[in-house]
């Protein structure tokens, strides 16, 4: 790279507030062959160290705090499926992101959790660098930890752009997990039941 280059990044690097993701990002600006002093790109690094942030929130929530009490007692022993969760996560192998659906259900043991927990849950998750499989045991773990059904299942269908946009650039491709814990790997009928209510579409 060329001084006068690099006393450009230094420039805008102090101008910065010292944020190193900032900072990071000009330099690959540079490293790639850009200026990161032209007009279009100067509040880059800005946009992307606020919009990392908000992509990898993950890190900082607790699961406890997500749930907030909402376990309630209830005579209900019969699936409770939410499906169709919108999900958005980053592949930890190239920072691309991947992005598709989400399904989980569970069968009560005594006690249900508020509907809108779930898809919270599911988001701690994904904003985190993540990979497809991981995430799919993470949910279905944490939800058979906090509410200690009788079952979970969870499938999680997504594309990645590191397919998509290089490597194999495979645009209609659709990767599929699944995790499944107590009566969903043990029952038949029960899997049976989770997979067939997903298929089925309103």
């Amino acid at each position: 790279m060329k001084a006068n280059e690099l006393e450009k990044i230094g420039e805008l690097e102090a101008g910065s507030a010292d944020d190193p993701i900032e900072g990071a990002v000009r330099r690959m600006i540079a490293e790639i062959g850009e200026d990161p002093g032209r007009e279009g790109i100067q509040k880059t690094p800005a946009r992307v160290a606020k919009s990392m942030r908000f992509l990898t929130s993950g890190y900082a929530q607790d699961i406890d705090k997500v749930m907030n009490g909402a376990l309630y007692s209830v005579a209900y022993d019969e699936m409770v499926i939410v499906k169709d969760i919108e999900i958005f996560s980053m592949c930890e192998h190239h920072l691309l992101p991947f992005f598709g659906r989400c399904h989980v259900a569970y069968v009560p043991n005594g006690k249900v959790i508020g509907l809108s927990k779930i898809p919270r849950i599911v988001d701690v998750f994904a904003r985190r660098l993540q990979v497809q499989e991981r995430l799919t045991v993470e949910i279905a773990q944490t939800i058979m930890d906090k509410i200690k059904p009788q079952g979970v299942g969870v499938i999680v269908e997504a594309r990645h752009l590191c397919m998509i946009m290089r490597g194999v650039e495979k645009q209609n491709s659709t990767a599929v997990t699944s995790h499944m814990l107590g009566v969903f790997r043990e029952c038949e009928g029960t899997r049976s039941e989770f997979l067939r209510l997903v298929k089925e579409r309103t």
